[in-house]
């Protein structure tokens, strides 16, 4: 059994969070890969040693988490530990909000669901278009790690999310290193991912959401976890 930590405050009200054991039951029987999910609530994230021993880490939707810290820890514990991680919807928000404060010298960088008085400068804000709901189309970037996990140059994907990246501060964060590898047919980033690492990627739409099998993305994640912990 290979454990894993899914970071959020787990909800019978959030259908990501209720798809969680057929997904694991579809690894199981799909990709032979048996993964042992623990549930860490983001408070109790906020002390990276919970998060220690586990073999990936994947901070799932449920924004506005109750500890927006033990959030942005969960994904700040994967980056640098170099242990796989997957970010999705709110996962993917706070990745960013980790990244933005711990690498591009932005301490004082906010999420406008969190921080009522940084609307108008806040790195992760409220989209122009609300997404709750929705599906659309992403263009995957060449050679990028998500276009050959999906084999395609493009998807079309479910969302449940009201938030995403400022366009003010996208090139920040690519220049010191974050990939922008997925943007709908507007431009505004959907997904990102960091080369080098053994896996890091966050999306803003719900692979969770997949009904058709294991969602690429997912299958992707649990692969690379069964990899690093082989080694």
């Amino acid at each position: 059994m290979i454990s894993i930590a899914l970071v959020g405050d787990r909800s019978p009200a959030v259908r990501a969070h209720s798809r969680v054991p057929a997904i694991l039951d579809g690894l199981r029987e799909q990709e032979q890969i048996d993964l042992d999910a623990y549930w860490i609530p983001s408070p109790d994230a906020e002390d990276p040693a919970a998060l220690y021993g586990f073999a990936g880490i994947w901070l799932v939707p449920g924004s506005p988490y109750r500890s927006e810290a033990g959030a942005v820890t969960a994904a700040g514990t994967a980056r640098t530990a170099g242990i796989p991680f997957l970010g999705t919807c709110g996962g993917f928000q706070h990745a960013m909000l980790e990244f933005a404060r711990n690498v591009c010298g932005m301490p004082a960088a906010r999420h406008a669901e969190n921080s009522a008085d940084h609307q108008d400068d806040a790195l992760i804000t409220e989209l122009s278009c609300s997404l709750v709901g929705h599906e659309g189309a992403i263009n995957l970037a060449a050679g990028s790690r998500i276009e050959a996990m999906l084999g395609a140059g493009r998807t079309v994907e479910r969302y449940h999310c009201s938030y995403g990246v400022a366009a003010g501060y996208i090139d920040l964060l690519a220049a010191h290193g974050m990939r922008f590898s997925g943007h709908d047919d507007a431009g505004e980033v959907r997904v990102a991912e960091l080369p080098g690492h053994p896996f890091f990627l966050a999306t803003l739409f719900q692979p969770e959401l997949h009904t058709d099998g294991v969602h690429p993305v997912i299958r992707g994640f649990a692969q690379a976890v069964a990899t690093v912990r082989v080694r």
